[in-house]
């Protein structure tokens, strides 16, 4: 998904870019984009998408992906211009309908039980971070073998959250950005981040163009704070 944001003329005095973004910073990056005095098209999708999408030639000034690892791998294939910055980080939820009875703790059994027919939504646990996070802390509660039959995988956590706020999944595992997000959910559990690989969101210019946007989006972090991302020191 793309969107566009054009400034006034008397404000673009920036170079045009484009940037390529996990679809869980949708929001909060709208807005560092509308500050910036230029203009700016976003394009949103899983971490994964946007890093094959670079390696095949996409048109990105700026990259920034829910994914150490997948940054990590456009860097190995010289696809960066400098290195990478962390910009926040965030917190594992499991979310349910409104009125949904809390976990107080989670294990194989009560998940098994509140799915009853349903399934896990989640991002794909090879492709979509949050995925990844996720089926590392199914392993830690030893619920990930008996439990991965039973999941929905999708191909970016924004999908993942659509189908609990659409009925069409009992449980979700998402962020808790996307969660604040979406009044149509309720985080029913906080997922121990000692469970599950840190979850960091880095950025890198793609071009010279996009580095001066990434001055620009380390001066705007306390926006993802707000949006319900966690702060970085």
């Amino acid at each position: 998904m793309a969107v566009s944001l054009l400034l006034g003329p008397l404000q673009a005095t920036a170079d045009p870019i484009t940037i390529f973004a996990a679809a869980s910073l949708q929001g909060p990056l709208d807005e560092v984009a509308a500050a910036w005095p230029g203009a700016a098209t976003l394009s949103y999708a899983g971490s994964g998408t946007i890093a094959r999408q670079i390696s095949l030639g996409a048109p990105a000034d700026v990259v920034m992906l829910a994914s150490p690892e997948w940054m990590e791998w456009l860097a190995d294939r010289g696809h960066l211009v400098g290195a990478p910055v962390n910009v926040t980080s965030n917190q594992l939820v499991l979310i349910g309908p409104p009125g949904a009875t809390q976990f107080p703790s989670v294990d194989m059994e009560n998940l098994r039980a509140r799915l009853g027919d349903g399934r896990l939504a989640m991002g794909h646990h090879q492709a979509v971070p949050a995925g990844v996070y996720g089926a590392a802390w199914l392993r830690s509660i030893s619920a990930w073998e008996d439990l991965r039959p039973r999941l929905a995988e999708t191909e970016n956590v924004r999908a993942a959250l659509a189908l609990v706020s659409r009925g069409e999944a009992p449980l979700g595992l998402v962020y808790a950005s996307d969660a604040q997000a979406d009044g149509t959910v309720e985080v029913l559990y906080s997922v121990p981040p000692d469970m599950h690989p840190p979850i960091l969101y880095p950025a890198a210019a793609v071009t010279s163009q996009g580095a001066a946007f990434i001055d620009h989006l380390m001066a705007q972090r306390d926006r993802f704070a707000t949006a319900g991302f966690k702060s970085l020191p």
